[in-house]
């Protein structure tokens, strides 16, 4: 079925938001479609199998993405975890020779499917092994190449099988793991983590509903105002996906049922409130980053991305008596992090004119800097302008501009590089109460890929060099603990 309107009716009723997705599939049916009729017009025409990696989070719907694509086309679908696989006859097949041979995994999902043109979702790609039997990834070689497949060779069978037919979506959590030719061969789609409006909407539309069914209660019988799931959201749940978001909203209904069947009470129109949450789900297990405000000379808010969303991190740093040793650093920080902070210090003393910084403080005081909750480890390189504004604040005793936050990559020449993650840093900053952020000139474009409801209420700035960072960041008034130096 190659019929647009029932494919992006199909996807929209299964999936909220990912709409990168959903409208690269749309493309390749509208190719499709397309390709149809040429195929009808020129029999010499052939047809060549499309290659998708969807690449994400956990629990962010990669899986169950690859089911909805078979259903808004109308075909076959079946699915191949390559989780743990190492032995390359899973994929091509034994010879006959063996005892126990058998077809591999993807003749004997063709043969499951029973026809020429199915969806096979090949999931956990990232995490294929090998040993002494064989590398599967690089039998996938021939299984994932337009130009090889329609003649792949299945030990088994022992004759050419046509897969040019065939769509095939992967799965896998990061791509660092998966070789490189194999990378080539697949169109890769990022699918994001979710931000908080959609996840609220996906409880409701999907997951809720979901979890009623299972307990064999009738819709609308237990309902969550939109406080109470972002409640749960912020504060039982740390993910990019929604999965710990679902197990949560099953325990309360859980927890429902058997309070009221204890009470031999009706289960219906039971309201979950934000009031009550913690009555079923116990003592907040997270609790959100907060903006401390700018007091304190040397402490500045940076943005960081982690696996499971956008956070603010804080830059600490501070000043004591000594001979001018290299900058103390602390805080579990990782190479690269290291690394920036050496090179903020090296910039702004080779720079301290500009900033109106003494060079004899540089050999009369040590520098420390801290990232403070030292147990988590932390690395890479998007804390460089929140350093240098940390080490420019601490060595001139000024406040940082209140209600500030930064991330960006920085060089010994003072230039702001880009970095990744934009959208989850911005919600960060939002959650946390910031109200302006200082990126790099080049990640303006990933500002406008991002709806204007979730950029409301931010100001943005955009720098290229370091000295408009510092021009943006730091106040002329001193810190309330400021050192006379």
């Amino acid at each position: 079925n190659l019929n647009l309107q029932h494919a992006e009716k199909v996807l929209n009723s299964d999936h909220y938001g990912m709409d990168k997705v959903k409208e690269r599939i749309l493309e390749f049916l509208a190719v499709m479609s397309m390709r149809a009729k040429a195929l009808k017009k020129d029999k010499e025409l052939k047809h060549k199998s499309q290659i998708i990696c969807l690449y994400g989070p956990p629990g962010v719907g990669k899986t169950s993405l690859g089911k909805s694509i078979a259903k808004a086309m109308g075909r076959k679908y079946a699915r191949i975890s390559l989780g743990g696989m190492h032995d390359e006859s899973e994929i091509r097949g034994h010879r006959k020779t063996y005892i126990g041979a058998m077809p591999g995994r993807i003749v004997d999902a063709m043969k499951r499917c029973k026809k020429a043109n199915p969806v096979l979702l090949l999931d956990e790609i990232d995490k294929i092994g090998s040993d002494i039997k064989g590398d599967p990834a690089a039998a996938l070689l021939e299984v994932l190449d337009p130009e090889q497949n329609c003649h792949f060779h299945d030990n088994y069978i022992d004759m050419d099988f046509d897969l040019s037919k065939v769509l095939f979506i992967a799965t896998a959590n990061t791509l660092s793991t998966i070789s490189q030719p194999l990378l080539d061969r697949m169109e890769v789609i990022e699918i994001p983590g979710y931000l908080m409006e959609e996840k609220v909407e996906i409880a409701k539309r999907h997951l809720l509903p979901r979890q009623l069914e299972f307990a064999g209660l009738a819709k609308d019988t237990v309902n969550f105002t939109d406080a109470a799931l972002r409640n749960i959201i912020e504060s039982y749940t740390a993910e990019s996906g929604v999965r710990q978001l679902e197990k949560s909203i099953a325990s309360i209904i859980r927890k429902v049922i058997l309070h009221n069947l204890r009470e031999s009470k009706s289960v219906e129109n039971t309201l979950i409130d934000v009031e009550n949450v913690p009555e079923y789900l116990g003592v907040v297990k997270y609790t959100k980053d907060r903006y401390e405000g700018n007091d304190f000379a040397g402490v500045v808010a940076g943005l960081a991305w982690t696996s499971v969303g956008g956070e603010i991190l804080f830059i600490e740093s501070s000043l004591a008596p000594g001979k001018g040793e290299r900058p103390t650093l602390t805080g579990n920080l990782g190479d690269v992090m290291k690394e920036s902070a050496v090179i903020a210090w090296q910039y702004v003393k080779a720079h301290s004119s500009i900033f109106g910084i003494s060079s004899e403080l540089f050999d009369k005081y040590n520098l420390h800097i801290h990232v403070p909750e030292g147990a988590i480890p932390k690395d890479g390189p998007s804390a460089g302008i929140t350093m240098v504004t940390s080490i420019v604040s601490a060595y001139t005793q000024k406040k940082v501009k209140k209600g500030v936050a930064m991330t960006g990559e920085i060089t010994l020449r003072g230039k702001v590089l880009p970095v990744g993650g934009i959208r989850e840093k911005i919600l960060a900053a939002k959650r946390a109460g910031l109200t302006e952020l200082i990126l790099s000139d080049e990640n303006r474009k990933d500002i406008m890929d991002i709806p204007e409801k979730y950029v409301e209420g931010l100001t943005f700035h955009y720098v290229k060099t370091i000295k408009e960072v510092i021009d943006l960041a730091i106040t002329d008034e001193l810190a309330v603990d400021a050192m006379t130096l």
